[in-house]
């Protein structure tokens, strides 16, 4: 009886946080878990993440964001290859092994400053979740969604963008009692906007690490939505 009383409590504060929440409280909720101290639009800092991939080397990046002065930089190294890319107040600069390259020598070794931009826009994106969803651009679902996801409970955050951000459909996973973000999401959507359900990735967030006073998954696991299969990790490293 006390295990089923037990059982019934928790569904029901379940049940209860996921009606009397609203998604911009929940996305706050999430906001002061990860950024308590409303460091994220203030941060400059460096962190490394080590990618390791199936049957493939790894690959290690030491990533410098400083949003104030809007500098981005991302030093890679994969065997005995290492590229640099920088976007100064959008200015780009680009080096192979520690040697600056120009326009004609970056298309030989297939670099480019749209890469640089791409770079620039993932990483300050993945690792400024759940904060950048606050972005302009970013669409809120207005209902906030319960799922069971790998056997734990979630509240379910569903993001779409404005076209000219981004066509994906978005899921972000909050954990209920401390509205950290543990999982998140994505699906392509075919040219009507709908959802197709055999694309995208969903991504196992554990661990935390803090770099400037955000706590940031430090481990990040890729995998394809349509079969489970394993793609990737990703580890945030504090030199």
């Amino acid at each position: 009886m006390k295990l089923l009383f037990t059982l019934l409590f928790f569904c029901y504060a379940f049940n209860g946080i996921s009606q009397n929440i609203t998604t911009t409280q929940l996305l706050d909720n999430a906001i002061e878990y990860h950024n308590p101290n409303g460091d994220w639009h203030s941060f400059n800092n460096e962190f490394t993440v080590v990618m390791t991939t199936p049957n493939s080397p790894k690959r290690t990046s030491k990533i410098t964001i400083n949003l104030p002065d809007e500098y981005f930089s991302v030093k890679a190294t994969k065997d005995t290859v290492t590229t640099t890319y920088t976007v100064n107040k959008g200015k780009c600069l680009m080096q192979y092994n520690g040697k600056a390259i120009d326009s004609i020598t970056a298309k030989e070794k297939k670099m480019s400053c749209d890469r640089a931009t791409l770079y620039k826009n993932y990483y300050t994106y993945l690792y400024g979740l759940p904060m950048k969803l606050k972005d302009p651009g970013t669409n809120l679902n207005d209902k906030i969604e319960k799922k069971t996801f790998k056997g734990k409970d979630y509240l379910v955050l569903k993001v779409t963008y404005d076209e000219a951000v981004g066509s994906d459909m978005w899921y972000f996973y909050f954990n209920p009692k401390t509205y950290a973000m543990e999982v998140y999401q994505f699906f392509k959507t075919d040219k009507n906007g709908k959802e197709k359900p055999d694309t995208g990735e969903y991504i196992l967030l554990s661990e935390e690490a803090v770099v400037n006073g955000i706590k940031m998954p430090k481990v990040r696991a890729w995998y394809y939505n349509k079969d489970d299969k394993y793609l990737g990790t990703d580890t945030l490293v504090q030199e």
